[in-house]
C-alpha cells in the first residue's frame, strides 16, 4: 500500500514537473517570438521612414493631350489631403495647359452629390474625385461616366488602380493596407510591443476600412499589445465631437491608453486641448500616430513633439500630379500607368527632409520633371 501511495506521488511529481517544463518552454518560445516581432517591427519602421525615396513611378507615357477641361470635386476642402491634391492637381492643369476648376462638397453626402451634378453639367473633359468615396456615389459616377467623362479618385475606393465595379479610370493612393501597416508597426517598435491601443476610423470610407483592418490584423501578432477597442467617430464630427470623445476615453481607459492609431490626421487636431486639461504633456501617453494622409497641423506637432509622434503621410503633391497624368493616359486611349506612390512614416527623426521644413511631404525625386518630360512640355 505505502509502496503504491509512493508510486502514485512519484507520477503526480513527473506529471507536474512535465507541465511546469511545458509552460516554462511555452512562455520562453511566446516571449522570442514577441521580442522576434518587435525587432522586426523596427527594421520595417526604420525601412519605411527612410528618407529621400528615389523616383520609381511612370518614365513614358502620352505627349500632352489638348485643350482640355477638368474638374476637381473635393469632398471637404476642410481635409488636408484633398486639399493638398487639389492644389497640385491645378498647379500640374496649368503646366500640361488645361483648364481646370475646383469645386467643394462641403464635407456632406449631399454636398459632394451636388458638387458632382454640378461638375457633371459644366461637361468636362475629365473629372478628378478629391476623396469623394465612389460607392457612396456610385449612381452619379456612372451618369457621370455614360456622358464620356474621363474620371480618375483619390482615396475613392479600397485600393490604388482601376476599379473593376465603377468606371473610374484609375484610384490613386498608397497602398492602404501599407499604410495601415506603417502606423500600426510603429506603435509596435516605440512601444517594444506594450502598446495599448485606440484606433479611429471613420467606416464610410472603404479606403479607411482597408486602413484600420491593416492595423488591427498588425496589432494582432504583438503579443504583449492590447487593442483597447476601434472608435468610429465621423471625420466630419472631429471638431466639434473629439474634445469630448477624447475626455471620456481617457476616463474609461486611463493609463491603459498608451497609443492612438487613427485613419486621418483630423482626429488629433482637436485632441491637444482635452490632453491640456488633463495635465499629459505633449510627449506624455496616449502617444498619436496617423495613417495619412500628412496634414500640415500633424508636421507642426510632430515637429514640436507635442500630441502626435507619427504620420504615414502620402505625397499629396505627387498625387494631385499623377491624377493629370492619368486622365491624360484616359484621353490618349492608354491605360492606367499602374503606379502607387510607396509607404513612407513621417516621425521627428526625419521630418526636415522631404518637404517636411513645408510642413508636407514632397518627395524630392524629381517628378515634375519626369511627368514634364511624359508630356514634352516645358
Amino acid at each position: 500500500m505505502i509502496a503504491e501511495i509512493k508510486r502514485v506521488t512519484m507520477r503526480n511529481k513527473l506529471f507536474l514537473i512535465g507541465i511546469v517544463g511545458f509552460a516554462a518552454t511555452l512562455l520562453y518560445s511566446l516571449a522570442v517570438a514577441q521580442d522576434s516581432y518587435v525587432a522586426e517591427a523596427k527594421r520595417y519602421t526604420a525601412l519605411v521612414s527612410k528618407p529621400n525615396p528615389p523616383w520609381d513611378g511612370p518614365t513614358s507615357g502620352p505627349s500632352a493631350q489638348r485643350n482640355k477641361s477638368i474638374i476637381y470635386v473635393s469632398a471637404d476642402q476642410r481635409n488636408g489631403g484633398a486639399r493638398g491634391v487639389g492644389q497640385a492637381a491645378a498647379e500640374a492643369s496649368r503646366v500640361i495647359g488645361w483648364h481646370f476648376r475646383l469645386i467643394d462638397g462641403l464635407g456632406t453626402v449631399s454636398g459632394r452629390r451636388n458638387a458632382l451634378m454640378q461638375a457633371s453639367s459644366l461637361n468636362p473633359d475629365g473629372i478628378i474625385l478629391g476623396t469623394v468615396d465612389a460607392l457612396e456615389q456610385a449612381d452619379a459616377i456612372r451618369e457621370i461616366a455614360s456622358k464620356g467623362i474621363k474620371i480618375v479618385g483619390w482615396h475613392s475606393v479600397g485600393k490604388p488602380g482601376p476599379d473593376r465595379d465603377l468606371p473610374i479610370f484609375s484610384n490613386l493612393a498608397t497602398e492602404p493596407n501599407d499604410v495601415g501597416k506603417a502606423a500600426a508597426m510603429y506603435a509596435v517598435a516605440d512601444s517594444n510591443g506594450k502598446a495599448g491601443v485606440i484606433i479611429f476610423n471613420d467606416p464610410i470610407y472603404a479606403i479607411a476600412n482597408a486602413k484600420t483592418n491593416a492595423m488591427i490584423d498588425t496589432l494582432r501578432k504583438c503579443a504583449g499589445c492590447t487593442l483597447l477597442m476601434v472608435d468610429t467617430t465621423p471625420l466630419k464630427d472631429t471638431s466639434a465631437t473629439m474634445p469630448q470623445r477624447t475626455a471620456l476615453l481617457l476616463q474609461r481607459y486611463g493609463g491603459k491608453w498608451t497609443y492612438s492609431l487613427a485613419i486621418n490626421d483630423l482626429y488629433y487636431d482637436a485632441m491637444p486641448p482635452t490632453f491640456i486639461a488633463a495635465a499629459i504633456p505633449g510627449n506624455g501617453y496616449p502617444r498619436n500616430i496617423s495613417a495619412g494622409d500628412g496634414s500640415e497641423s500633424a508636421f507642426e506637432r510632430i515637429r514640436k513633439n507635442r500630441y502626435q509622434i507619427g504620420t504615414v503621410a502620402e505625397p499629396l503633391r505627387l498625387h494631385g500630379w499623377q491624377a493629370i497624368d492619368e486622365l491624360n493616359r484616359a484621353f490618349a486611349g492608354q491605360k492606367d500607368s499602374g503606379y502607387s506612390a510607396p509607404v513612407h512614416l513621417v516621425t521627428s527623426g526625419n521630418i526636415k527632409f522631404d518637404g517636411g521644413q513645408h510642413n508636407e511631404f514632397d518627395p524630392d525625386n524629381g517628378y515634375r520633371d519626369r511627368y514634364r518630360k511624359i508630356w514634352g512640355v516645358k
